[in-house]
């Protein structure tokens, strides 16, 4: 037990709800107070900064729906890192998992002779493969060789940001190409239909959606799904009680990294139509996707709020960068600040707060 003042500091063995909902907000709130700082720095007062970004998003039916379509791409990565995290597997490689989906996926359409009416469905399996086995290999190297996941998997963003660029620019650069790399266009039938009047691509929304809620139903009622949170918790505890820590984790992770495939899917046949350079592809919705899971605090259903919030400072980047004259990557700052707040109030759910009497 501690004290600071009158507030008493109790531990407990689990935290609320209600605390890890209090905890959560205090953090975002303590990143936007510290945000206000920058909108200083570049002489803009941090009230009309702020006023500025929710009417310009939320109060602007032209750009609102513009939240739902960044929020697509954030949900995928964040409901599988969430898995991944869940069994203990720190996985920071979404940025090149989406890569990896986004590069199958367009090999498939521009590439691959099929009906029609196979051409999406093949795109979907076949990005969604793709992030899986670019996860593999860290996930093995983990197992077998013990090489930490952290710096495993964030190489291999970089190795997939390069194998992007050198498709590209090399065999398979469009023949339209003129100043920037990128691919032919794919056909029409390799498209996803959008909402009318927005860009929200509502294929890969309701395969983000339906995912959020199978995963939730996976990891609460299932025996594999226990068994992911029961190595999680306690591994030595786990393999005591016959889990096999290969084969659960093999799925955990197939299951992220597979997720962030499918959304580099919708990157490609929804939103460009083409393989570009991996910036355009991915605004960091791999790594933004480590805050979406972090909030959601193990929780799928809670990372369609989180991702929508995600979605809501990725978007503001813009009405900062038109209207305030301000760099887009300011969004970066947010989204550290976020994750800097949220690991900082980590320890402060391992405790109860009660306020002494006088």
């Amino acid at each position: 037990m501690r004290r600071i003042g009158r507030f008493q500091f109790e531990p407990v063995s689990a935290p609320t709800g209600g605390w890890t909902l209090a905890v959560s907000a205090g953090a975002i709130l303590a990143a936007f107070l510290c945000a206000g700082g920058i909108f200083w720095a570049f002489g803009v007062s941090p009230s009309r900064a702020y006023a500025t970004v929710f009417l310009g998003t939320l109060g602007d039916a032209r750009t609102a729906p513009e939240i739902v379509r960044q929020t697509i791409p954030l949900l995928l990565c964040g409901v599988g890192l969430l898995v991944a995290f869940r069994a203990q597997f720190w996985n920071i490689g979404a940025e090149g998992q989406l890569l990896a989906g986004a590069v199958a996926a367009a090999g498939v359409g521009l590439f691959l002779p099929l009906p029609p009416s196979l051409t999406i469905p093949a795109m979907f399996l076949a990005g969604c493969v793709a992030g899986a086995a670019w996860g593999l290999l860290p996930t093995l190297l983990r197992l077998r060789l013990e090489v930490n996941e952290v710096i495993s998997t964030l190489m291999m963003n970089y190795i997939a940001i390069f194998a992007v660029e050198w498709l590209i620019h090399g065999p398979w650069k469009g023949q339209e190409s003129r100043g920037f790399a990128y691919t032919d266009s794919l056909p029409q039938a390799a498209w996803l239909g959008l909402i009318p009047g927005t860009r929200i691509h509502w294929a890969t929304l309701a395969v983000g959606l339906i995912l959020a809620g199978g995963l939730a139903f996976f990891l609460g009622r299932t025996i594999l799904g226990f068994q992911i949170r029961a190595l999680g918790q306690n591994p030595a505890a786990a393999r005591y009680a016959g889990i096999d820590p290969l084969r659960t984790t093999v799925v955990a992770m197939m299951i992220s990294a597979g997720a962030a495939g499918l959304a580099g899917v919708g990157e490609v046949a929804g939103i460009h139509h083409k393989l570009l350079a991996p910036e355009q592809i991915s605004l960091g919705y791999g790594y933004a996707g480590i805050i979406v899971a972090w909030l959601a605090r193990g929780s799928p259903p809670a990372s369609i709020l989180t991702a929508l919030l995600l979605g809501l400072i990725f978007t503001s980047g813009d009405v900062m960068k038109v209207t305030l004259q301000m760099p887009f990557r300011v969004t970066d700052i947010f989204n550290g600040l976020i994750l800097f707040f949220l690991i900082g109030s980590e320890r402060l759910l391992q405790y109860r707060v009660r306020v002494r009497k006088p």
